[in-house]
Order: structure tokens, then C-alpha cells, then sequence
């Protein structure tokens, strides 16, 4: 651009693995951003090798992540189950590559504290993918507790429930938990890391447990947390792939009023109905999805901040860049996996 700073290349950009995590969330942001070009994506399936070529035909199909490393990236994201985070991630540090993990970070916090030393030790950037951090509900519930609008907060309740008696479909019904398996892990953290972002440091938790699946080595299909927070706040966490009726998405009570609000975010169901990130609507609840913030029975709908996954990579292309933080500091995601582990040592 004349008489001005010349703009900085898209950085180079791999993703590994095409099931939900790669084709639903990263390549859809990456693809959408112009911080970044999608260069590689690897998948070793027919089918899907056949899918990300119709979808994103300047991006080269690889079988294997050897082979995406050896191209000339700026970035890998990891995208594939997270019994295969570790080595895959040690090997694109250990090519100077920067690296987007996806939840959960890896089965073991001695895994994690191993990474982030070996990618301080390269000098590359690491973080997590905590897309749930930029839920419109999640939002819009930061936005009350930061405005003092519930008073102070006494209690947390949060719910990520499904009705899947048939199970994903995918590695996730038959991963182990020291592979990474069951919900405590899949959505535990999500639901945790939400929980610390909102009301800080754990004291004290306990869970209760529960596979319903037809596996009985597999990780449990649900599960129930129970964090005592520094500040005071207690955080009662449900997951559960097999409940016949959901109950409330967020139940938040506080000194001077409650917050409710039912249902899911919509930015997974838009990103894989073919919703572009740049679309005017991407992100943007109806009105009739919004929660209700009142005393008893009085309340007023609140309206919805906007979904913004698109933020999570806007601001690591800025770290990248060295001019701004991580979108996700990868010893957040780490004090995630050291609850989880606390969790499955009370069970055991």
C-alpha cells in the first residue's frame, strides 16, 4: 500500500485431521481470515481426503501430517483425537512450526507441561483451542458478572447435555480416558475452563461419574462437577451424551438477581450447515433464544452478544505476529487438565 506499512503474508496454514473438529471449526475460520492461508489439510479417509479438496481446492490434500510438515508452513493445527496430540504436536515444534492444539490439550498435564517446555525451548507459539470461550451465551453471561447486574454471584450451574444413545460415531466412544476419552474430558473442558475464566482459581472439587455405553472400558457418557472457587463461587457442572431432556444451558444466581438461559450456542450447527464466519448473521442469536435476568417470577430477556469464533484465530495471528497475548494461555488449558485428573483420581 503506498505511503504505508506494508501488510504481513497470510501466515502458512496446515490442518490435520478433516472429521468435526478440522472440517467444522478450523477450516471454515482459517479459510475466512486473511491473516491466514490454508495451505495443507491432512486426512488419510477417501472420502474426506475427497471433501476438503471440493472445499478448499487451493489447499494440498496429504495423507499423512509428515508430509504437511515437510511443506513450507507457518502454522499447524491439530484437529485429531488427543491420543495423537502429543507426538504429532512435539514433531511440528520440533520443525519451528507454531501450534493450535485442539481440547482437550492432551490426556495428561505432564504431557501439556512437556510441550509448553519444549515450544518455549523452540521459541514458537502454543495454545489451545478453548473455541467455547467465544459462545454468544458465554458472552453475553462474562458481560453480566463484569457489570455486577447479578450482584455477587453465589452459584454457577452449567449444562452441555444431548440426547446420542447411539453414540458420536467416532473415536469418542471408545477412547479410554487415559487417551483422552469421556466427557469429563471432551466437554469437561469446555465447561471447566468456562467456570475459571468466570470466577478464577479451583479450591476444592468432587465429581460423580457414570458409562452408560456398551463399552465398559470406554470414558464415562456422563458425568457431574462440583468447583469450590477462590472467590467463593460454587460451580456445579453437568455433561451427559444420553439425556432424554436437557435442562438449562446457564442458571446463575446472584445477590441481586438470577440469570437463565436454555439452549446452545449456534456457531457449530451454522459452521457445519456452510454459514461463512464473514456472513452478516454468523453469530447472531434470535431473540427468543435469549436468557432472562430478573428476581422470581419478573424477568427481562438479555439481549445476546455476538458469537465470535473468528476472534480466536484474529488473535493468534496477532501473537504470532508479536503483537498481542494468545487467545488461550496453554497454562489455563493445563490447570483445566490438573481438575480432570483430580476428578478420575477420586473416582478411581
Amino acid at each position: 500500500m503506498q505511503g504505508g506499512a506494508e501488510e504481513p503474508a497470510p501466515l502458512r496454514t496446515a490442518v490435520v485431521g478433516f472429521g468435526v473438529s478440522g472440517r467444522v471449526f478450523h477450516a471454515p475460520l482459517i479459510a475466512a481470515d486473511p491473516d491466514y492461508s490454508l495451505d495443507a489439510i491432512v486426512t488419510a479417509d477417501p472420502a474426506r481426503a475427497a471433501a476438503a479438496a471440493r472445499l478448499y481446492p487451493d489447499a494440498t490434500i496429504v495423507p499423512t501430517a509428515e508430509e504437511a510438515f515437510a511443506l513450507d508452513l507457518d502454522l499447524v493445527v491439530l484437529g485429531t483425537p488427543p491420543s495423537t496430540h502429543f507426538e504429532l504436536a512435539a514433531a511440528a515444534i520440533a520443525r519451528g512450526l507454531h501450534l493450535v492444539v485442539d481440547k482437550p490439550f492432551v490426556p495428561s498435564s505432564a504431557e501439556g507441561e512437556e510441550l509448553l517446555s519444549l515450544a518455549a525451548d523452540a521459541g514458537v507459539q502454543l495454545t489451545v483451542f478453548q473455541n467455547r470461550r467465544w459462545d454468544a451465551d458465554f458472552l453475553t453471561l462474562r458481560k453480566l458478572v463484569r457489570d455486577g447486574a447479578l450482584g455477587e454471584v453465589r452459584s454457577f450451574e452449567s449444562r452441555f447435555e444431548w440426547w446420542r444413545p447411539e453414540g458420536f460415531g467416532n473415536w469418542r466412544d471408545s477412547a479410554t480416558p487415559a487417551e483422552g476419552g469421556g466427557l469429563l474430558h471432551d466437554l469437561g473442558a469446555h465447561l471447566i475452563d468456562q467456570a475459571i475464566q468466570l470466577f478464577g482459581p479451583v479450591a476444592e472439587s468432587h465429581g460423580e461419574m457414570a458409562n452408560h455405553s456398551p463399552r465398559s472400558d470406554g470414558g464415562e457418557t456422563e458425568a457431574f462437577v462440583s468447583l469450590l472457587h477462590d472467590s467463593g463461587v460454587r460451580s456445579r457442572l453437568w455433561m451427559n451424551g444420553m439425556a432424554a431432556r436437557n435442562g438449562a444451558r446457564f442458571h446463575v444466581l446472584g445477590s441481586a438477581a438470577g440469570y437463565t438461559k436454555w439452549g446452545l450456542d449456534l456457531q457449530e450447527a451454522e459452521l457445519a450447515a456452510g454459514v461463512r464466519p464473514t456472513d452478516p448473521g454468523y453469530g447472531i442469536e434470535p431473540g427468543d433464544s435469549w436468557g432472562i435476568l430478573g428476581v422470581g417470577d419478573s424477568g427481562t430477556p438479555v439481549p445476546a452478544e455476538r458469537g465470535a469464533y473468528p476472534r480466536f484465530y484474529a488473535e493468534l495471528a496477532d501473537a504470532v505476529r508479536g503483537t498481542g497475548p494468545l487467545p488461550v494461555d496453554p497454562r489455563e488449558s493445563l490447570e483445566v487438565l490438573r481438575v480432570i485428573e483430580g476428578l478420575h483420581a477420586l473416582s478411581a
